[in-house]
């Protein structure tokens, strides 16, 4: 539960935290949580709950790119 709530916070870090922002950061953090882009799916091997918890800051570091890049090129999501 920890690691979802650390991605999902991850995920939009820089930005603003409106409705528009959170629902796409939502569907595109669970999106790639459960798709496991590299190195997502190799970080789950890490030993203890390490593993747990890098695969979910990788799904969240991913989605913050993703929207950034959205923002910068299409000025959405708002």
């Amino acid at each position: 539960m920890i690691d979802e709530v650390a991605g999902m916070m991850l995920s939009v870090l820089t930005l603003p935290r409106t409705v528009g922002v959170l629902l796409v950061a939502f569907f595109c953090f669970r999106a790639l949580d459960i798709v496991k882009p590299f190195p997502a799916r190799e970080a789950q091997s890490l030993p203890g709950g390490l593993g747990v918890m890098v695969d979910d800051l990788i799904a969240g570091a991913y989605t913050l790119l993703l929207l950034v890049a959205s923002r910068a090129l299409f000025g959405w999501p708002q």
